[in-house]
């Protein structure tokens, strides 16, 4: 192909039209984006049944037959004789159910921080912990937002499933003779409860106790002690097993241990209840992570529902949700910064009733203690003790990056933004910089709906050159379509011509179809921090914007909550309130579009000028129907930009009509730098040849 000077490869004298096909199809990805969110949140919830991911208790791990035992007798059975290295049986006396509670607020103190941060349910079927709810005396204000009857929140609570049974965080589930080829499921067995202590200090502490037994002779065998111990004014619960062994020879055991799970729903619309596990890698921490819906997805494929990173070690696994997070760290063997005798951590979807989004599913960890050789009762490696401390607590960087432990192990993995189309790499320390921004807003303001709008104008104010140079270029491009369109025409048939009379024509007006473009792609990973950063803010859940309207930031502003639940026909979608903001964003919206500059081919192109129509009709009804359920703090920003954008274009706007009016009549605009004196027009060249 032959170049003109100053030509680019390739320039066809389409180059507008090819922008403009770029900038259109990246607004229908983002609407196609968000149409997706609009699906994750449930709002178009089928009734596709699916099978559940049950835990079932195999009587071998190495594919045994699937076997369960009497919940009453927690007896192991035998596998296949050829498999056995012993005639020995195993079994454990159950011992009676009861439930101990650790932890409350203490009303009589006026320091938040010496209460306890949650409450511990503890079942001793399993030795596990059935419920875990956030204290009054927290200092948070981590209620069920539940405005007609506000409650501590349950954090997390026992799983449901298929079979009418339930899970529980923390439980010891089968426990495995290897040279047996037998295991015992201890989360069906009534551990005893060896008692409950209390110390000076205000720590308390409960112990539990399991003894397998050979099953002929009665004769103790495996003695496991399970301790939880809380703190107040700490989040975190120590937790320790030791497994003696009683026997006169050497025994090679592991288990299994049920990890934290049983999550709440907390976001409002997106599900964002996941697993993830914590690795260190070649210096760095890095998040594997599973959500709710690739779990359900996996079904009973146990790969693909591993949390695995083949060249790191693990340092912690939890289960979160938007807002909350169950952090289980192991504690290292001596020597080593990451654990190695967690062999296996793997994740599961639960569905009670098989109705996909019907409100009772859930996801949980459960993870693999290795194989460990016990010498002979009395000996000094007979017994083996396991360390565990479990995070309760919210998901707040802030709060992470002040706590040494926390901030060392990346506890801040456990926080996700919506990325959209843009990297987390670049996402991440945006959002992170604007919370810590909003913070520091809050601590002078005092209301977060207000930090919100001012933040967003204020980010505007600092876009505001980039918008503006967009915009006149676009304008600058709409003047130029009918001698484009000439141009084309002129020189159909030949098209390095055309592409060298094009150019200058730009050149001669110092415009750039590149510039009307190229902002937008600048501001768009600011604007997603942003909303990313509203989105997931735990300081956003239950503040209040307006006493009588929008008084929780993370919830639609339900300016009325109707008597019944609106179901819209033949689409299904359920209507429990009135949101005004999303209606008053449709409005600005409708301003923003009559406001924005036209493509410089829709005074020419019929076609284009139905699609500029189209548009501003789409934009004011889309976006207000996929964000109607949206929280409240992210309509607020949404909302609050989109009229900032109004006012921004009526300033742009004025200003290009002024320059326009100053051009007719040969003259620039006077400035500072030409002291205050009008000055011929010399036409700036968009680049130098």
């Amino acid at each position: 192909m032959k170049r003109g000077r100053g030509v680019p490869i390739g320039w066809d004298g389409s180059g507008f039209s090819s922008m403009r096909k770029v900038l259109i199809f990246t607004v229908i990805g983002f609407c196609v984006f968000c149409g997706l969110l609009v699906v994750e949140s449930g709002l178009f919830g089928g009734s596709a049944r699916q099978c559940g991911g049950c835990i079932l208790l195999s009587m071998a791990d190495d594919g045994g037959a699937e076997k369960t035992t009497d919940a009453n007798d927690a007896v192991a059975e035998e596998k296949e004789p050829a498999k056995l290295t012993s005639a020995l049986s195993f079994g454990a006396d159950n011992a009676e159910s009861k439930t101990i509670i650790l932890g409350a607020a203490d009303p009589n103190t006026e320091d938040p921080e010496w209460g306890y941060k949650f409450q511990l349910e503890l079942s001793s079927r399993g030795a596990a912990i059935g419920k875990a709810t956030f204290s009054d005396g927290d200092g948070k204000g981590f209620d069920n937002r539940d405005p007609d009857n506000p409650r501590p929140l349950v954090v997390f609570s026992p799983i449901k499933t298929e079979g009418g049974g339930e899970i529980l965080s923390m439980a010891n589930s089968n426990f495995v003779f290897d040279n047996h080829g037998l295991q015992l499921p201890l989360d069906r067995l009534h551990w005893k409860v060896a008692g409950v202590e209390k110390d000076g200090g205000g720590s308390e502490s409960v112990k539990f106790e399991a003894l397998i037994k050979v099953q002929d002779t009665n004769q103790p065998a495996m003695k496991l002690t399970k301790t939880y111990t809380i703190q107040p004014g700490s989040y975190l619960v120590d937790c320790s097993i030791v497994v003696e062994n009683l026997l006169d020879n050497e025994e090679t055991v592991h288990f299994k241990l049920q990890g934290p799970g049983g999550f709440g729903r907390e976001s409002f619309r997106t599900d964002m209840r996941k697993v993830i596990a914590g690795y260190k890698k070649s210096g760095e921490i890095v998040g594997v992570r599973l959500d709710k819906n690739k779990l359900r997805k996996a079904g009973g494929d146990i790969k693909k529902r591993r949390l695995v990173e083949p060249s790191g070690g693990l340092l912690w696994a939890a289960a979160v949700n938007k807002y909350f997070a169950a952090i289980l760290v192991p504690e290292p063997d001596t020597g080593r910064d990451y654990c190695d005798w967690i062999t296996d951590q793997v994740g599961s979807y639960y569905d009670p009733d098989g109705e996909s989004d019907s409100g009772d599913e859930n996801i949980s960890l459960d993870l693999t203690i290795g194989s460990k050789n016990l010498a002979a009762k009395g000996s000094a490696d007979s017994s083996a003790t396991y360390k565990f401390q479990l995070y309760v607590g919210p998901k707040d960087k802030s709060f992470f990056d002040k706590n040494e432990m926390y901030r060392r192990l990346g506890f801040v993995q456990t926080i996700d933004f919506i990325g959209c189309c843009c990297p987390a790499s670049i996402i991440k320390p945006l959002a992170f910089g604007i919370l810590a921004i909003m913070k520091a807003m809050y601590g002078f303001i005092g209301n977060y709906g207000v930090v919100i709008i001012i933040l967003v104008f204020c980010v505007r104010l600092i876009l505001h050159p980039i918008t503006k140079k967009s915009q006149v270029s676009m304008s600058k491009m709409q003047k130029l379509a009918p001698k484009a369109e000439e141009i084309k025409k002129k020189y159909a048939n030949n098209k390095a011509e055309m592409n060298k009379q094009m150019m200058a024509l730009y050149r001669e007006q110092g415009a750039s179809p590149i510039m009307g473009f190229l902002p937008m792609m600048i501001q768009m990973p600011i604007w997603i921090a942003l909303w990313s950063a509203v989105y997931a803010s735990i300081d956003l859940r239950g503040a209040r914007f307006l006493p009588f309207w929008i008084t929780d930031l993370s919830m639609p502003d339900a300016a009325y909550i109707f008597p019944k639940v609106i179901v819209i026909p033949l689409i299904g979608w359920k209507i429990e309130s009135l949101n005004l903001l999303p209606l008053m964003m449709g409005v600005a919206f409708y301003l923003q579009q009559k406001l924005m500059p036209k493509p410089a081919s829709s005074s020419t192109n019929p076609q284009v000028a139905q699609q500029q129509k189209m548009m501003m009709i789409m934009m004011p009804l889309l976006f207000p129907l996929m964000l109607y359920k949206a929280p409240s703090g992210v309509n607020l920003y949404i909302m609050s930009s989109t009229f900032a954008g109004v006012i921004e274009q009526y300033v742009i706007r004025k200003h290009i009509r002024e320059k326009e009016e100053a051009d007719s009549q040969g003259v620039v605009a006077t400035t500072m730098k030409t002291g205050g004196k009008l000055k011929k027009k010399k036409p700036k060249p968009f680049f130098k040849t």
